[in-house]
């Protein structure tokens, strides 16, 4: 970047890295942020005004549908197994931003809280980014496929509240990923893709740790609201009518991830 990363501006470079559709470039930018916040002593300042990014930057090749209308083949094809590892790599592009978002987003938290959401932007870096070269090992790219936008709809939909926030993006639509992702691990096993599982099991372990930051979070915003924080929980789930998908949950990942018995129930 060509101008110095300060403690008045870093929510404005959180911003351009958001908006920046280029991924390399995004990952560079989120670096440089990183950095300058680990030197700070106390939050960054509040910038003088917090837009609205109704979408973030995406590679200009990239067509966003419907869900439905995302394909799903079958694994025993490479096209089948390029297919999955795109919708992947989507979600954790997704996860970039999101973790930039929740900077940018709510400007008035503890410094401890922008340099958790830094750490996680720059781990789901690592993981696009290993995702992208394995695409480009079967002969594809991140922009080939056609993706979907739930992630991000969800952050526009709780832009106003990290309370929010906190319990529908990382505990609710991210810690979806610790359910289904052993799923995909046994079905990339069964067709000898050890490579993508291997990225896969990285992936798992860390993303425990994303959702356990959402977590720490969503309690500390639910101490300074002053309300309890598992029925707290389950009225957001009525109140946003949120579908948690099919399939069990990764019991033993949620509980790592700070999930009482009780949220777990409610999400069954």
């Amino acid at each position: 970047m060509s101008d110095s990363i300060s403690a008045d501006n870093i929510f404005e470079r959180v911003k351009d890295a958001i908006l920046c559709p280029h991924p390399e470039q995004k990952i560079k930018m989120l670096t440089a942020i990183k950095s300058s916040l680990a030197n700070l002593s106390e939050a960054p300042r509040a910038s003088a005004e917090i837009l609205a990014i109704a979408l973030p930057g995406l590679p200009a090749e990239l067509e966003l549908v419907h869900p439905a209308q995302v394909p799903r083949r079958k694994l025993h094809s490479v096209e089948g197994r390029i297919a999955l590892i795109h919708a992947v790599c989507h979600i954790e592009y997704n996860a970039i931003n999101l973790a930039l978002d929740a900077i940018y987003r709510f400007q008035a938290m503890p410094l401890a809280y922008y340099l958790d959401w830094m750490k996680v932007a720059a781990e789901e870096a690592s993981h696009f980014q290993m995702l992208s070269n394995r695409l480009q090992q079967l002969g594809s790219y991140y922009g080939a496929h056609s993706a979907h936008n739930g992630l991000w709809e969800m952050a526009v939909k709780t832009g106003h509240s990290v309370l929010h926030r906190m319990a529908l993006v990382p505990r609710v639509l991210e810690a979806r990923g610790l359910d289904v992702t052993p799923g995909m691990i046994e079905r990339l096993i069964s067709v000898g893709d050890h490579e993508t599982v291997a990225l896969l099991e990285i992936i798992l372990a860390e993303e425990v740790g994303h959702v356990e930051i959402g977590t720490r979070w969503y309690k500390h915003a639910c101490a300074e609201a002053g309300v309890e924080s598992q029925t707290t929980f389950i009225g957001l789930l009525k109140q946003y009518d949120v579908h948690t998908g099919k399939g069990p949950l990764h019991i033993t990942a949620r509980k790592q991830a700070g999930f009482s018995q009780m949220e777990l129930d409610a999400l069954n």
